[in-house]
């Protein structure tokens, strides 16, 4: 666990991992260590905000996590009252048996669905997929379903991925990959006791790892607003991940989207996004324009596969990286299974969402400190890779949730009463959470909050 946190701290531009209480023992059951990396990224997220609190006036804080709680956080908070979360997957995603291994199919998404049927010839149905796939070697439809705009993995070993051109890349990338874009001084006051009042922090992300991101950011008190196109949904998540944030959409195929867009920028502190290299330059928004428009812009930005190498523009998702990175082979092996064995919560996702946030709040830092405006860069295949450098070690599973494990407030999301796990999270000094309750995408208008 410590040398965990030393080699994360590190890529925080030197935050001091010593200030982080991990209480609990435990794990979840995985071939790798799952729960150190809960505990390890939500601590750093923790630790960014406590540094940022002391830039701002504040006493130095230690930063507690509970390393129990932070697993369980990995897999879900929210607890509905009276109603229920509709289905994670799509009836066709999942893992397939190819000619020659398995493969993964995401159709999570209308258009991510229909590539692959597509690249199939056809069959809407799980057992016309499954009877289509197995006529296929796994690479080779692995590459047909991308080039059709779809998302998919083939199963590979952590030794086929080593030694993979895209292997090699992401080995070769830091954790988080820093770069300073500008110079401007930080003018926005900011409150010791709630170190991110008042900032805005503009959010054009997607299921799962940015949502993440900007959920802590909102705990922290930024007023987080995210946009979406028209006619996205992610139904079975919103209601975990929205929670202390507003949403609105904007159609940016059109000049008057693209037109408010730009002002909500000029006007952030903070980007967040989960756009391929290409896509924001499509959209009229590449780097030059974004500093042109914004010089103080601090941004955050995420991709699947890593920054640079072939696959550095392919879509992806956590359970895609797990099948291309060799966790799933693994853990097929380490725990003798006849199929794909992923971890057991998407933890890529949820650590890479933290970090995500750590690196923020650390923009927001440099900038107070040293007028520096920095750009951060992860992924989710850099996660992977730094998780499976820490196999799993014998540790006892975690005793099952209990009713003193969820927080009494009720929060009366867009969907009904629920109640949330408890925060695994405390800082001395800071409130860590939020009174605005989750609500469905567009619930609010394109502009900043007045309060």
């Amino acid at each position: 666990m410590q040398k965990m946190m030393s080699d994360v701290a590190g890529a925080l531009l030197g935050l001091d991992a010593s200030k982080i209480q991990v209480d609990g023992d435990g794990s979840l059951p995985s071939a790798f260590s799952v729960s150190d990396l809960a505990a390890a990224s939500i601590g750093m997220a923790g630790l960014a905000a406590a540094d940022l609190a002391e830039a701002a006036g504040g006493a130095r804080a230690m930063i507690s996590v509970d390393r129990r709680l932070a697993s369980f956080w990995f897999a879900s908070s929210l607890r509905p009252e009276g109603w229920a979360l509709p289905p994670i997957w799509d009836p066709v995603a999942g893992d397939y048996p190819t000619a020659d291994g398995w493969i993964r199919l995401h159709t999570n998404a209308p258009h991510h669905r229909a590539a692959a049927l597509t690249a199939l010839g056809g069959g809407g149905d799980r057992e016309a997929v499954a009877a289509a796939v197995r006529g296929w070697p796994g690479e080779t439809l692995e590459a047909a379903v991308v080039a059709g705009g779809g998302c998919a993995a083939f199963m590979r070993s952590q030794a086929d991925w080593q030694a993979h051109p895209q292997g090699r890349a992401v080995a070769a990338e830091d954790l988080i990959a820093w770069q300073t874009v500008g110079a401007q001084p930080w003018r926005r006051p900011l409150e010791p006791t709630r170190p991110l009042r008042g900032v805005r922090v503009l959010d054009l992300t997607r299921v799962l790892a940015g949502p993440v991101a900007t959920r802590f950011l909102a705990w922290m008190g930024a007023d987080v607003l995210r946009i979406d196109p028209p006619d996205w949904d992610e139904p079975a998540v919103v209601p975990e991940i929205m929670q202390g944030k507003r949403s609105t959409r904007l159609d940016l195929k059109s000049a008057a989207g693209r037109e408010r867009l730009l002002a909500l920028m000029a006007d952030a502190d903070i980007l967040v996004h989960g756009y391929r290299q290409e896509a924001l330059a499509g959209l009229g928004l590449g780097q030059e324009a974004r500093r042109a428009i914004n010089p103080g812009l601090i941004e955050v930005c995420l991709t699947a596969y890593g920054w640079s190498g072939p696959w550095s523009g392919r879509r992806g998702f956590d359970s895609l990286v797990q099948m291309s990175c060799g966790i799933a082979d693994t853990g097929q092996r380490i725990f003798g299974k006849d199929r794909p064995t992923p971890l057991p919560v998407q933890a890529l996702d949820h650590a890479t969402g933290y970090l995500m946030a750590a690196a923020a709040l650390r923009g927001v830092t440099e900038r107070i400190k040293t007028g520096r405006v920095m750009q951060a860069r992860l992924s989710l295949a850099r996660t992977a890779a730094l998780l499976m450098a820490y196999p799993q070690q014998e540790s006892r599973a975690f005793e099952p949730e209990n009713a003193a494990d969820i927080d009494p407030a009720i929060e009366m999301t867009g969907w009904g009463a629920a109640r949330r796990l408890r925060m695994p999270l405390a800082i001395d000094g800071l409130r860590v959470g939020s009174d605005l309750p989750a609500m469905s995408l567009g619930s609010y208008a394109p502009e900043w909050s007045q309060s």
